[in-house]
């Protein structure tokens, strides 16, 4: 029997009781139960204990939490795929291995990307809601909840990565016109398969579409990339979906646009300052104007399972002395 001394991994929050149970097996898991997100001075408390740290999307791992003295902690295996919420060049600068969990989340992502589009235009939860609620539905009429045809519109799509490229995928069978906006273009097989168009000039394309998706990662190069002179490029009878991070998009003046009927709606997955959600947003939900999701756009059992496993893998790898396989670096970013 080995005597020898199981790493301490800390995981900040509740996952799969598959992941958890597999965790403790492997090694000395620290596990939060009952899923109250840890404040910052119990985050600093891990950093300053464990051996690994597994944080998720609402832990923010600060360079003051791991430049503490004496900080054992030599591998955060974060447990999601964006890394905004870690400070990787702290990380890095410490001899601190971050890791992430990278395309498991992908065709989850582009499922709840795929439904906002349809939600929005066709006026779905709104429908929905009046049912729901006990409202005096007159029956059928052939003016009434008219909504917008997706079909022949021409779908904008912010970041063309593989969550990108599964939306565009998606909605080329709903008969849209794939468009989009990228550091650069993507090889050219994949816009023949596609049938996309690329801007090299974000303006040019906002002013012409009809739905836009926001795809790509919050970074400081994309904090309100969709800034207020941009969404007033955005025609009035356009959609804004955004599933990817909400500190892209300048969220108050988008309220505004909408309010104003100056843009006809969004569908929002994520926002600005999560877990609040600006009132204004929850009164034009109600309105019928926006669709507003708690952050769902990942939440499937397969989905969350697989991140886990994830996880393991990179724990199991980096203790093994070899590079794990979904190792983040801070040009990365």
């Amino acid at each position: 029997m080995s005597l020898k001394k199981k790493p301490l991994v800390v995981v900040t929050r509740k996952l799969p009781d598959s992941i958890e149970t597999r965790m403790r097996e492997l090694f000395d898991a620290r596990l939060n139960l009952d899923d109250i997100p840890m404040t910052a001075e119990q985050l600093a408390e891990a950093a300053r204990t464990a051996d690994v740290l597994v944080p998720t999307v609402t832990d923010e791992i600060t360079a003051e939490m791991l430049n503490q003295p004496d900080c054992p902690l030599r591998l955060i295996a974060h447990f999601g795929n964006g890394i905004d919420n870690i400070d990787v060049a702290a990380a890095h600068a410490r001899g601190i291995t971050v890791t992430n969990t990278p395309k498991v989340l992908t065709e989850d992502t582009a499922d709840m990307t795929m439904a906002l589009i349809l939600a929005v235009p066709r006026r779905l939860i709104e429908g929905a809601a009046l049912l729901m609620e006990g409202g005096d539905w007159p029956g059928w009429s052939p003016t009434w909840m008219l909504g917008r045809r997706l079909g022949g519109k021409r779908l904008g799509i912010i970041g063309m990565g593989r969550i990108g490229q599964a939306v565009a995928r998606r909605a080329r069978a709903f008969g849209l016109q794939i468009h989009y906006h990228n550091r650069k273009p993507v090889a050219p097989r994949i816009a023949d398969e596609l049938g996309a168009t690329y801007w090299d000039s974000l303006d040019q394309m906002l002013a012409r579409m009809d739905i836009i998706s926001v795809n790509c990662p919050h970074t400081p190069a994309t904090f309100h990339l969709l800034s207020a002179r941009r969404l007033k490029l955005i025609r009035k009878d356009a959609f804004i979906v955004n599933t990817a991070r909400g500190e892209v998009i300048d969220e108050e003046t988008l309220t505004k646009l909408i309010e104003s009927g100056d843009i006809a709606g969004a569908g929002l997955d994520v926002y600005e300052h999560e877990p609040a959600v600006n009132p204004k947003l929850v009164r034009l939900a109600k309105q019928g104007k926006v669709v507003l999701l708690p952050h769902m756009g990942s939440a499937t059992i397969e989905g969350r399972v697989e991140m886990g496993e994830k996880v393991i893998i990179n724990i199991r790898t980096f203790l093994d002395n070899h590079k794990p396989p979904d190792r983040v670096l801070p040009g990365m970013l």
